[in-house]
């Protein structure tokens, strides 16, 4: 993200930045480090504990007007072109500084960068969306390598590890069974940043339940605060059924597992619920193909779909103690293989990858279906000991066509005789990169 930040503020002419993601990713902590370091002045307002200063967007909101409010209530900054930051964050508290956005990337003489948790929630609110002057970007928790780098494992570490996925070659013992150490941790940890850094600094899994716990607490409150009155208790409800929901054999979402009586309400009842976790960035939609061919888009099927938590740590706190336990001494098929699969969602996500699965009548079920470098990528995660897969073996077949089958499991790395490529379960995060400019570069020898 730091990196990101850089390349847009060098840029000559830009929008304004809008960084979205859930509570808790680091949002306000990387903003505040990246002003410190590159700009000799800057303002920070938070609309969430500094409500007076939503009066600066009451009146006009050309940048004249606004610069000359904000002058006022911050008399020792310097509004200097080009040398000052302006950072509005929990912009989803004031949507009129939403609607400021468009005249600061008109006016261009000060860098503003927005950030919000729930900026999805009030689009309503917003008398006059800036499209096309804004920069939306996401951030999400830790991904494994961020987590790596946070326990002080080094780059060149892991390009080795980066390097043998891409390449096919077997890693060595000792680091596979590092990395699969490593890669339990993060799924009992997550990957939210105080999270982790509480575990570093106490090396107490009892401290980091806590911070999780906390964060949780801070999911219900944002419901009570910015939910509908009739949706708060539906918007619990949901959230709390995702771990029964994917401990499943089938872990299709079913209205009918919301409520401990079985009597869900279906779509009209919670459709509203799920979208408003979805856009609170709590949850990830995986969807139901029609078909497992390419473009994946055309062929969702939306009333069919399966829901999963945006960070693995949190999900497992909404579980017994007992599962946790389990998973970091390695039984990973704790909860019928629901954690390695959400974690493989979650990786899968932070790459960009859209998320689909592909089930036929209840026989055939297969866990993701890619779109990888142009090619139809079938993808199975076995937690267990059974590691045949049947419904791989089905769609790779000439019926449906899909040309390139993966197994994530406990194994190192090779290719079996019908070119189904293995992997071990961390390799979710390495393999699913891709240079988008490279991939779209047209050879000219053609």
């Amino acid at each position: 993200m730091t990196d990101y930040l850089l390349e847009w503020k060098n840029k000559p002419k830009k929008n304004c930045l809008l960084i979205k993601g859930p509570r808790q990713v680091g949002k306000t902590y990387i903003v505040e480090d990246f002003a410190k370091k590159n700009y000799r002045n800057y303002i920070y307002i938070d609309f969430e504990t500094m409500k007076e200063m939503k009066e600066i967007f009451k009146g006009d909101l050309d940048t004249n007007t606004v610069i000359r409010e904000m002058s006022l209530r911050f008399p020792n900054v310097k509004f200097e072109p080009g040398n000052l930051l302006i950072f509005l964050d929990e912009i989803q508290s004031c949507p009129e500084a939403r609607v400021s956005l468009k005249p600061f990337s008109i006016d261009g003489r000060f860098d503003v960068i927005a950030s919000g948790s729930l900026l999805g929630l009030n689009q309503k609110e917003v008398s006059s969306y800036p499209v096309g002057y804004v920069t939306p970007v996401e951030m999400r928790s830790l991904d494994f390598e961020e987590f790596l780098w946070a326990f002080g494992i080094s780059d060149d570490n892991i390009k080795y590890i980066f390097d043998s996925i891409v390449e096919k070659k077997l890693l060595s013992a000792s680091t596979l069974n590092l990395m699969d150490e490593y890669y339990r941790r993060y799924m009992v940890i997550g990957g939210m940043p105080e999270v982790v850094s509480r575990f570093i600094e106490t090396n107490s899994f009892a401290e980091a339940f806590k911070v999780q716990e906390e964060i949780l607490e801070e999911y219900e409150k944002d419901i009570t605060k910015y939910a509908k009155d009739e949706d708060k208790p539906k918007i619990r409800s949901v959230m709390r059924s995702i771990p029964v929901q994917l401990a499943k054999e089938n872990k299709r979402f079913r209205y009918s597992d919301i409520s401990p009586q079985g009597k869900g309400g279906g779509v009209r009842e919670y459709g509203d619920s799920i979208d408003w976790l979805h856009d609170a960035g709590i949850v990830n939609y995986c969807y139901n193909l029609q078909e497992p061919h390419a473009p994946l888009a055309t062929n969702l099927k939306l009333d069919c779909f399966k829901l999963y938590f945006h960070d693995t740590g949190l999900l497992m706190s909404m579980m017994d103690r007992g599962v946790a336990i389990a998973v970091n001494i390695g039984d990973v098929k704790a909860n019928k293989g629901s954690i390695v699969e959400n974690i493989t969602a979650e990786e899968l996500s932070k790459n960009g990858v859209m998320l689909t699965y592909f089930e036929r009548k209840g026989k055939l079920e297969v866990d993701f279906i890619l779109n990888q470098d142009g090619r139809v990528t079938a993808l199975e995660v076995k937690s267990g000991n059974n590691t045949k897969s049947k419904s791989l073996d089905s769609v790779m077949s000439e019926r449906y066509g899909v040309e390139r089958g993966i197994k994530l499991e406990k194994t190192n790395i090779y290719v079996d005789e019908k070119g189904v490529e293995h992997y071990p379960l961390f390799a979710a995060a390495f393999l699913f990169r891709f240079d988008i400019d490279k991939l779209m570069k047209i050879d000219k020898r053609a």
